[in-house]
């Protein structure tokens, strides 16, 4: 997943905060590096399916369980991830989720279905930790005045490697220059070289004097307030369709559904393209008018509308501007990110972003489970797995992108607007 956050890390020092800090930036720079593979690594499973099932002789539905065990992982390590920052640092959480990554890499394509589940586990174990120590890095080697430009900077990293996980990887195995598991390989050697070159840069900040005590209280701050709930319901609703409708069946939507089996990688790579322009063009349109609500509906208004021609009416419109409209809505789900930070203390904004990320994932793959036994029932109902099916299913997303609009009305206005 790709998020935007003011990370609870101690306050730099004085020269920290006003100058460039050269090492800190080259650190910043290789954990950039890893949250661009492990984005591109999260996608790419969606593009070689037929391979994957070829291989492991498992259904369709057990291929987007492996898939979805990702958010699993993803969602507890994301939500430590700030304590393990601020209490044992950078250099150890980095390397951390990098030999996680790669590990899992490695049993991802060993050849048994018990070993790609361990493997996607240990995928997204590590990635939970890619992006929040790429902002400790940034937060350490930036001025002020640049560090929002940074944290973009490495979210579009990875929003680039999910683009790139679909559309480049695709003909690297449709034409055969790797096989599916020689790609695995490849990017667990890509990774090693990568965790290297954190350990080499990365500077120590915390390491070995951990302090365990009081760790708890943040996060009783943060659960404590009802606004935090409905932040991380919106963000998990939005994420709902990339999530699960794109990563784990989007490929099976386009081949079982559309029949349209070249150009299905493209397709399905405008929708992490359309994030990489409408995260900053939203977050941006969202601090000028100083309001996030409004952003937020009319977005899951877009989303709803560009949602619904890809599923209902697919071939009314360009697919591929479809696919790209509704990634650029859809890039609205950052906003939460920024609005649970603002309805906390200051001093738990990085707990609270840690929090809202578990939600994210977790409801994201529990509903990744629930939808696939959705499919299994419909495609039984239905005799083939085809449109229709997914027509029927499509109404779990709309329901959630429903649900979202109407908790926008009740959530607490943060904008500069508001708070005027």
């Amino acid at each position: 997943m790709n998020h935007k956050s003011n990370m609870s890390v101690s306050p730099p020092n004085a020269d920290q905060s006003n100058v460039l800090n050269k090492t800190f930036v080259i650190a910043w720079f290789i954990c950039a590096i890893f949250y661009f593979v492990q984005y591109a690594l999260r996608s790419a499973p969606s593009i070689m399916q037929a391979e994957i099932i070829g291989t492991l002789h498992i259904s369709k539905v057990e291929m987007a369980g492996i898939i979805g065990l990702y958010f699993y992982s993803y969602a507890f390590f994301a939500l430590v991830s700030g304590v393990m920052l601020d209490r044992i640092g950078p250099r150890f959480t980095a390397s951390l989720g990098i030999i996680l990554v790669t590990i899992g890499c490695v049993l991802f394509c060993s050849g048994t279905v018990i070993t790609a589940q361990f493997g996607r586990f240990l995928q997204g174990a590590g990635s939970g930790l890619a992006f929040t120590s790429a902002v400790f890095l940034a937060t350490r080697g930036f001025p002020k005045k640049w560090l929002a430009t940074a944290v973009g900077m490495t979210q579009c990293f990875g929003m680039l490697g999910g683009f790139m996980g679909q559309a480049v990887v695709s003909p690297i195995i449709k034409n055969q220059v790797l096989t599916w598991q020689m790609f695995w390989m490849v990017a667990a050697g890509i990774l090693v070289v990568v965790f290297f070159g954190s350990v080499l840069s990365t500077p120590r900040t915390r390491e070995g004097k951990i302090d365990w005590s009081g760790l708890s209280h943040p996060y009783i701050v943060v659960l404590k307030n009802p606004q935090s709930y409905i932040c991380a319901f919106i963000g998990a609703m939005m994420f709902l369709p990339t999530n699960v409708g794109n990563i784990a069946w989007g490929n099976q939507f386009l081949q079982d559904g559309l029949i349209a089996k070249d150009d299905i990688a493209l397709r399905l790579a405008m929708v992490p393209l359309g994030w990489v322009i409408g995260c900053p063009i939203l977050g941006y349109l969202s601090d000028v008018i100083g309001r996030r609500k409004p952003v937020v509906m009319g977005s899951l208004i877009a989303m709803g509308i560009t949602g619904g021609f890809i599923v209902y009416l697919p071939d009314v419109m360009p697919p591929f501007l479809m696919g790209l409209l509704f990634g650029i809505a859809s890039g609205a789900a950052m906003i939460p990110y920024t609005m649970i930070k603002e309805v906390n203390p200051d001093e738990v904004k990085g707990t609270a972003t840690g929090v809202i990320n578990f939600f994210v994932f977790v409801i994201s793959a529990i509903m990744t489970n629930m939808f696939n036994i959705l499919i299994d029932h419909l495609t039984k109902a239905e005799g083939q797995l085809n449109l229709k099916v997914f027509q029927t299913a499509d109404y779990v997303f709309v329901g959630g992108l429903i649900l979202a609009f109407i908790m926008t009305m009740f959530v607490r206005e943060t904008g500069s607007q508001a708070k005027k």
